[in-house]
């Protein structure tokens, strides 16, 4: 008898705080998207539709063409650095990476929390040329230079806003706290690489032998491990091809600046300098960090852009007008990247697997 009631137990369902944590952040995706509509809603009544549109017009088409352009170069450097992240004997080609690259970025701007499917995206995106999980683990090596060189640009962009102008305490408070976590998550994650810290499988270990999600966990585990020692691998077997990457992840964010300081100096000639491009830059990627989970940032990349432009005494609306020529930018490539999905018939299930 109690047997039997051991295995109607084994075979009822756990629940899974996984899918739980992931509804309740689906929950918070809306409401933050919501909330950020009526912002960018907001911004467009306060400065004036017609001062914005007058700004965006002063782009022109062949302005348009060259911000993506700026961009199609920020991609390449992401989908080289990619390339450069795969361990032998496996290979990817720009010519894989690049549409795979454009695929992942159209997924995290377009739908909620696609910050986590992007990814996952991009792997699925080259599964004919490498296996998914030598795919997902090269993405994850790339990421962790991105991320490298992500932090040391917003303490940089965070330093210099923070010691150009006055500001609040609480500002300064909370730009000096935020500089402080980027360095400590930099450190550990250095830590990690060097020290080859297995986490994630031990966890799955744990969540294993205490009968939590056994079911994806029997093989997952495995494959998690193979995972992570194919980053570690990645740090052990190419150290030359350290410097290439993060030189090439300073180049994404250097054409960043650029593709400001182009825009600034199409509608504003008196905010049309590289100091000021790069200071809205580094905090739009403070934005895209913390709000990602937003559709295309909206309403909370005006904000950001807004409160820079304010402190620099640039002009109400220049600010704006940057994050809203720089949305059509997105909104353009996200189109690119759904007819990159369509073309490859690739399944959206798999894709937003990290979402079920």
């Amino acid at each position: 008898m109690n047997s039997e009631t051991e295995i109607e137990n084994s075979k009822s369902p756990i629940p899974n705080s996984k899918e739980k944590n992931l509804a309740r952040l689906k929950i918070v995706a809306v409401i933050f998207t919501i909330l950020g509509a009526a912002l960018f809603a907001y911004f467009i009544y306060s400065v004036g539709w017609r001062d914005i549109l007058r700004g965006v017009s002063r782009i022109g088409f062949g302005g348009f063409l060259f911000i993506q352009f700026l961009y199609l170069l920020r991609i390449a450097a992401r989908a080289t650095a990619w390339k450069l992240s795969v361990s032998e004997p496996y290979k990817l080609n720009v010519r894989d990476t690049l549409p795979a690259v454009i695929i992942g970025e159209a997924l995290s701007s377009l739908i909620p929390l696609g910050v986590l499917v992007s990814g996952t995206a991009k792997a699925v995106a080259v599964k004919k040329r490498v296996p998914f999980v030598v795919g997902l683990s090269s993405v994850a090596t790339e990421n962790l230079f991105y991320s490298l060189a992500t932090g040391l640009f917003i303490c940089l962009g965070a330093f210099a806003f923070l010691r150009s102008f006055e500001l609040a305490d609480g500002w300064i408070w909370t730009i000096d706290t935020l500089i402080a976590i980027i360095i400590l998550l930099i450190v550990v994650g250095i830590a990690m690489i060097v020290r080859q810290w297995h986490w994630a499988s031990n966890l799955c270990h744990w969540f294993y032998n205490r009968h939590i999600g056994r079911r994806f966990l029997e093989s997952g585990r495995a494959q998690v491990r193979q995972f992570e020692n194919l980053i570690y691998g990645f740090y052990r077997q190419y150290p030359r091809r350290f410097a290439p990457i993060i030189l090439l992840q300073a180049a994404y964010h250097f054409i960043g600046v650029c593709e400001v300081w182009f825009i600034l100096s199409r509608i504003s000639a008196s905010a049309a300098n590289f100091y000021t491009a790069f200071l809205l830059e580094s905090i739009s990627r403070i934005i895209t960090i913390v709000f990602k989970l937003i559709p295309f940032l909206v309403g909370v990349d005006e904000a950001g852009a807004q409160f820079v432009s304010e402190t620099m005494a640039l002009g109400a609306g220049v600010g704006i007008t940057v994050a809203i020529i720089r949305k059509g930018r997105i909104l353009f490539w996200t189109s690119i990247g759904l007819i990159f999905i369509l073309k490859r018939e690739l399944s959206l299930s798999e894709i937003t697997k990290p979402l079920e």
